[in-house]
């Protein structure tokens, strides 16, 4: 790591946690830009021109610039000063894709506040807004996890350089909040397992598709619910116009059970295996089935919904 590297680590060590800060003059700092130091050398070289030929109109520029710039400090400043910044709770995201994250900026003052910019340190990718007086206004950031699991929110930093761009405030935020990562769902998963018979001992042989659904099913009847129609099926029928539709058979399904195991899902290493179990909980989720998950140490009972859902993944996650 090098000493440079060493120097930020130490220093953001130091900073407080929180999903809320204020900008206060403690937490923001300021320093002149490539912009503000040529206009420093250049009313220098100004002023040093006016004591050499007593220019009195080179006096009256060289002031009014050196005005003007320390105006702008000021401004430059206040823009960022007194402003609250509030992380909105992050939801969770799959491994590999970007995690959204939500920023509020209320601004308490009677002055709107010009070209304020938030980024994920070191990202590079900046989002500006204007917050206008007594008024919050929301800015959206994102970054990539790679790995599954709990992940802290990155070190945040917000900055500006109105009015002139002689001069850059800025400041560091280090938010406390954690967000979920799900584990990346295997591409081209093969379809779900078969059903196992229920542990009351009902025995009825059930296969399962390439598509992935069970082939519990009967002809459709008038007054099926949408949600039994197998749509996939129907599709075919449609194609070929013979116009047949199928409905899941509700009573055949009750006596089998579709369990999401660990151990028997064929993969090669625990999180190629895991990554499966990912992209069948997706999968039967889109299908609107009943299914439980069995990990190491873990079990979840057979369920449906976004609720089951969540708590699969979750489970898959912290595995």
């Amino acid at each position: 790591m090098s000493p440079r590297a060493r120097l930020r680590q130490w220093w953001h060590s130091r900073l407080p946690q929180a999903d809320s800060t204020t900008l206060t003059q403690r937490n923001v700092y300021i320093l002149p830009t490539r912009p503000g130091l040529m206009l420093a050398i250049t009313l220098l070289a100004l002023l040093v021109a006016s004591i050499n030929y007593q220019l009195n109109l080179g006096f009256l520029l060289t002031f009014m610039l050196a005005g003007s710039a320390a105006v702008g400090m000021h401004v430059c400043h206040g823009t960022l000063r007194g402003l609250t910044l509030r992380l909105a709770p992050p939801e969770p995201c799959f491994a590999g894709q970007h995690a959204p994250l939500e920023v509020l900026l209320d601004n308490p003052g009677r002055r709107t506040r010009h070209a304020v910019g938030l980024a994920v340190e070191g990202s590079g990718h900046w989002s500006w807004v204007d917050v206008d007086a007594r008024a919050t206004a929301t800015v959206g950031l994102a970054f990539q996890p790679q790995r599954r699991g709990l992940h802290r929110i990155p070190t945040l930093t917000a900055e500006t350089r109105f009015p002139l761009g002689t001069f850059r405030v800025w400041t560091i935020w280090r938010p406390a909040a954690q967000i979920l990562v799900y584990p990346a769902p295997e591409p081209q998963a093969p379809p779900l397992p078969p059903g196992e018979p229920r542990s009351d001992g009902a025995a009825a042989a059930q296969a399962v598709a390439t598509t992935g659904e069970f082939d519990g099913v009967r002809t459709y009847r008038r007054g099926d619910p949408l949600k039994l129609v197998v749509w996939k099926k129907a599709a075919l029928a449609l194609s070929s116009e013979s116009g047949e539709l199928v409905s899941r058979d509700a009573q055949q399904a009750q006596r089998h059970e579709l369990w999401l195991d660990f151990a028997k899902n064929g993969a090669s290493d625990a999180e190629h295996r895991i990554a499966r179990l990912a992209a069948w909980v997706l999968m039967a989720d889109r299908a609107a089935l009943e299914y439980g998950l069995r990990l190491p140490g873990r079990e979840i009972a057979p369920a449906s919904g976004e609720a089951h859902r969540r708590r699969c993944l979750e489970a898959l996650a912290l595995c």
